[in-house]
C-alpha cells in the first residue's frame, strides 16, 4: 500500500492509497485507527472496524452498494481499506439524486446499522451511474442514534422485496455472528439483530427520534 495523500474535509485521517498485488493495482481509501478523533459516544479505536462491519452487513443483504471494505495493516497501522469510488464529475449526492434514484434500501440499511451520520455527500454517483454509500464509522451503537438526511419514507410501508431480504438476513445472522463479533461488541451485534426484527415487526420506515435526527453538516 502506497499513501498518495490525505483526502480533504475528513474529520479523521483519511488517505487516498494505491494498493498493489503482483501486476494488479487499484485506488483505495485507507482510514487508520491511529487517525480517529476520540468521540464521547463511541469506544476509541473502533471506527475503522465499524466501516468493515457495514460492508459485511451490506454484502449479506445484497444492498446497498457499499464499496468492498476490509481491515488491513497499513503504513499508519491497522485500519479500514475501502475500494475508491471515482465519482461522476458533476459531484452528485443524495439531495440532487433523490428525484432520479430510489433510496429506500439505503434508508432501511441505515436503520439496521443505526447510522449516526448519513450525510447527503455520503451517497456517491459513480461514472457508470451507480449510487454507492460510504462513511459508516459511527454506526452500530447499541443505543438509538439514527441521524440521516433520508427521512422522506418515514411512515411508509417497507416494500416486500426489501422485507424479504431483511428476513433472509436475520436467518443468516447466526453464521455471520462470529465475523461481526470480531468487529463489534457482542451487545452491538445483539442490537443489530433486534433492529432487524423490530423493523420487520413494524412493517414501516421509522419516524425521526429519539434524539437529534439530522447530521451536521447535511452535505
Amino acid at each position: 500500500m502506497e499513501l498518495l495523500g490525505l483526502l480533504p474535509r475528513a474529520s479523521n485521517s483519511t488517505f487516498l492509497a494505491r494498493v498493489c498485488s503482483e501486476d494488479r493495482e487499484t485506488l483505495a481509501v485507507y482510514k487508520p485507527r491511529s487517525g480517529e478523533a476520540p468521540l464521547w459516544d463511541f469506544p476509541d479505536g473502533t471506527l475503522y472496524r465499524r466501516e468493515v462491519a457495514a460492508y459485511v452487513v451490506a454484502r449479506a443483504l445484497g444492498w446497498p452498494a457499499v464499496p468492498p471494505t476490509v481491515a488491513r495493516e497499513g503504513p499508519e497501522g491497522p485500519g479500514s481499506v475501502q475500494l475508491f469510488v471515482e465519482m461522476d464529475p458533476a459531484g452528485e449526492h443524495y439531495l440532487t439524486l433523490r428525484g432520479s434514484h430510489d433510496f429506500r434500501r439505503v434508508a432501511a440499511f441505515d436503520v439496521l446499522v443505526n447510522n449516526a451520520d448519513r450525510k447527503s455527500g455520503h451517497c456517491l454517483l459513480d461514472r457508470e451511474g451507480m449510487v454507492f454509500v460510504v462513511d459508516h464509522g459511527v454506526s452500530f451503537s447499541a443505543e438509538p442514534k439514527l441521524r440521516t438526511v433520508i427521512w422522506e419514507f418515514a411512515g411508509d410501508a417497507i416494500p416486500e422485496d426489501i422485507a424479504a431480504d431483511i428476513r433472509r438476513f436475520t436467518g443468516r445472522l447466526g453464521t455471520l455472528r462470529a465475523e461481526l463479533e470480531g468487529l463489534l461488541a457482542r451487545r452491538e451485534v445483539d442490537a443489530l439483530a433486534g433492529r432487524a426484527e423490530g423493523l420487520l415487526a413494524a412493517g414501516m420506515f421509522p419516524h425521526p427520534g429519539p434524539g437529534r435526527p439530522f447530521p451536521w453538516p447535511v452535505v
